[in-house]
């Protein structure tokens, strides 16, 4: 689930589709349906694996990206609620995605491949492949200023990278179990800290971070 004024983009429930409702009137607007792959009909097992588990907006609110269970990515006009294509790479869940707030064609994901990946999602290219994590990589954020993304992985850690270097700067394993969710903290107005970012784990605990 993840909105863009008033417009709420809606997944899960075991479909294959995203839901977009207007929140102003609470009124569905669209449904946006992943197309099967080309070729033999696919069996219903593998048509399960189109399920969608995650779902970004681009910055200008232009295009929608969702990863499914199946390990693609599909992406999406928005405004003419039309599939554009698929961005390949991954071969396992996709469970997170974020677009950069600077580029709207930079898309990261992150999957229980134990990857994340930087796409051109315009260009439908795969710029670079982060590794480190030893497990599944269950989220993925991007800093406000573009420079850095964070990840949290079912290896119980959260990874900050440093996106020049395209290598993680800093580790954090305060953790004592899975971490599902990281989100680093929208640009403030007047005394509000800059640098911060925030780990929420199967430990039950709510962990922040100051970084620079």
């Amino acid at each position: 689930m993840f909105q863009v004024g008033t417009t709420l983009a809606v997944a899960g429930g075991g479909s294959a589709s995203i839901k977009l409702w207007d929140t102003a009137e609470w009124k569905l607007i669209a449904s946006l349906s992943i197309p099967r792959p080309e070729g033999p009909k696919p069996s219903d097992k593998n048509a399960n694996k189109k399920f969608v588990l995650s779902v970004a907006w681009s910055p200008d609110g232009r295009r929608l990206a969702c990863g499914s269970m199946d390990g693609t990515i599909s992406v999406f006009d928005v405004h003419r609620a039309k599939f554009l294509h698929h961005l390949e790479g991954h071969f396992m869940p996709v469970r997170s995605l974020v677009y950069s707030p600077l580029d709207p064609r930079v898309l990261f994901s992150a999957s229980d491949d134990g990857h994340v990946h930087m796409y051109d999602a315009e260009g439908k290219s795969l710029i670079n492949a982060l590794s480190g994590h030893a497990s599944w990589v269950l989220s993925v954020d991007a800093s406000p200023d573009g420079a850095a993304i964070a990840t949290g992985s079912s290896d119980r850690t959260v990874k900050l990278w440093d996106l020049k270097m395209r290598a993680a700067m800093q580790t954090l394993s305060n953790h004592a179990d899975q971490v599902w969710a990281v989100a680093f903290r929208p640009p403030g107005g007047p005394g509000v800290r800059a640098g911060r970012l925030a780990s929420v784990s199967d430990d039950k605990s709510i962990s922040l971070y100051d970084y620079s």
